[in-house]
């Protein structure tokens, strides 16, 4: 299986859960997470925005606020999981918290992509210019 990373640290479009009943306070637990199959979702306001820079023209109410996707139940069933990370979908930052996580094995579901520390075959790609710097910079 072959993905990227979006900005809310998602892959494939296995956006966080929004915040609602019973999930106000803390997002769902891994193994909750890990039964989701291929489904629609609602995708998640920064996704949006990230697809209308990426592949919409910048015009985000052209961008569809809902996608299919395959669960975390698919994702398994995948012998090797393929994430490339060529700079346009997330920053540096993000890159290398992900990176981290998964190779600490450290799993959240607040950030979805570190539930691949519990796939057993999982191989980042970066293109290295779009690994930069981690610094706050405000234009």
């Amino acid at each position: 299986m072959q993905g990227g990373q979006g900005e809310v640290k998602h892959w494939a479009f296995n956006d966080p859960p929004r915040r609602e009943a019973p999930y106000h306070e803390d997002p769902p637990p891994p193994e909750m997470y890990r039964r989701l199959t291929t489904r629609v979702v609602d995708l998640h306001p920064i996704t949006m925005i990230q697809n209308a820079r990426t592949s919409g023209g910048g015009v985000v109410q052209t961008v569809p606020d809902q996608a299919i996707t395959v669960g975390p139940v698919e994702t398994w069933k995948a012998e090797k999981v393929s994430i490339w990370h060529a700079g346009a979908h997330d920053n540096p930052f993000g890159m290398r918290l992900t990176t981290l996580m998964i190779s600490k094995r450290v799993v959240d579901t607040a950030v979805p992509m570190s539930l691949l520390a519990d796939h057993p075959n999982v191989q980042f790609n970066f293109l290295r210019p779009a690994i930069g710097t981690v610094a706050a910079e405000m234009h």
